[in-house]
Order: C-alpha cells, then structure tokens, then sequence
C-alpha cells in the first residue's frame, strides 16, 4: 500500500490519498504509515487520536493549540464533511486564508495541517465522524477558537445556520487572536509552528 500526495495549500496544508482494497468482503486500507509518511515528508509521530460524531449541519471549529503547538491529521470515516484548515500565524503570506475540501468516508483522503492553522469542519450528512491524529496531547489552558463566519475569513461554509456548541458561538476573531501575545507561540517564524 502507498499513499500520495494529492495537493498542498497554503504552503503546508497537504492532502493526502490512501488506497483501500477491496472484494466480495467489504474492504482494507492502511490509514497511517510512519515509514511512509517520514518518506512525503510528513509527521511522522503523533501523540493522541482523537474521534467525533456530529448530525448534519453542525459546524466544529476552527480549533487550534498552542501549549503544547498542535498539528492535525484529520479524516473522515463516516459521511461526509466540508473540512477546513485557516491559516492563523502571525507574519505568514497566506495569514487569514483558508483551504476547504469535501471529505467523504469512502474517497481514503487525509488532510494535514500543522501547528499554526485553526482547523474545523461542517457535517454534510445525518451522521459524520471525523478522526484526527494529533502532534500534541490536549490542553484545554492551551487551546483557542476562531469564529466560524469571521467576516474577514470568508470561508464558503456550505451551510448559513450551523448548530454550534457554546465555545464555537463565542470563539474570537482572527483580528483579535492575533492581538493576543499567544499569537507569538504560533508566528510563521517561531520555531515550534511547523509541528
């Protein structure tokens, strides 16, 4: 089994494909190979899997980490989910932008998206369940939100009313995230950005 690099975005952002085998019986895929991914020069090491199940129209996000500096591998292994990674760190080309990828379970693509990008996504079916490999244990004094439909974002989220959990209701603009001096943890310069 192999897994390529589909696309990349933002500079870091990278979609990967994996292969699934299939027969009478159903199917197999591999969905994380260290060697491999070391190969594509992706991480390698991941310290915590992480699971969810959302109802169509929900929205999760954008959530980022910056004690200890989060990446993301996210998948998606049941329905079908807008995902998106917004580029939040401080001094980099493509701040405030945004990559958005429809995700089903069946199409075996992954998205990667370091330290430094807030990620989120949109349930598109009844039932959706999003897994992600994670590069940093989670700490809840360490993490942050940005708005879902900050203005200055304009990510096309396929839908206008989400069902948002209190957090994600209340979650700050990008303006004023970048204002905070826990945006120096996660500048497109700072050593620990790039995990």
């Amino acid at each position: 089994m192999a897994f390529q690099i589909e696309a990349k975005a933002l500079g870091e952002v990278v979609v990967i494909r994996g292969t699934a085998y299939r027969d009478g019986r159903g199917w197999f895929a591999e969905t994380f190979r260290a060697d491999q991914f070391r190969e594509l020069g992706l991480p390698a090491e991941f310290v915590q899997d992480n699971h969810s199940c959302s109802r169509r129209g929900v929205i999760r996000g954008l959530h980022f980490q910056w004690d200890p500096p989060m990446g993301k591998l996210m998948r998606v292994t049941r329905g079908t989910a807008f995902l998106v990674a917004v580029d939040i760190r401080k001094g980099s080309p493509t701040l405030g932008k945004s990559f958005c990828l429809e995700v089903s379970a069946d199409s075996q693509l992954q998205i990667w998206a370091p330290a430094g990008f807030a990620r989120g996504f949109c349930a598109l079916t009844d039932e959706v369940e999003v897994q992600y490999k994670c590069t940093g244990i989670y700490n809840p004094a360490g993490e942050g939100a940005i708005r879902w439909d900050d203005p200055e974002l304009a990510i096309p989220w396929p839908v206008p009313d989400p069902i948002l959990s209190e957090k994600d209701r209340n979650a700050r603009s990008l303006r004023d995230w970048l204002a905070s001096p826990e945006a120096a943890l996660l500048a497109y310069d700072h050593p620990h950005s790039r995990r």
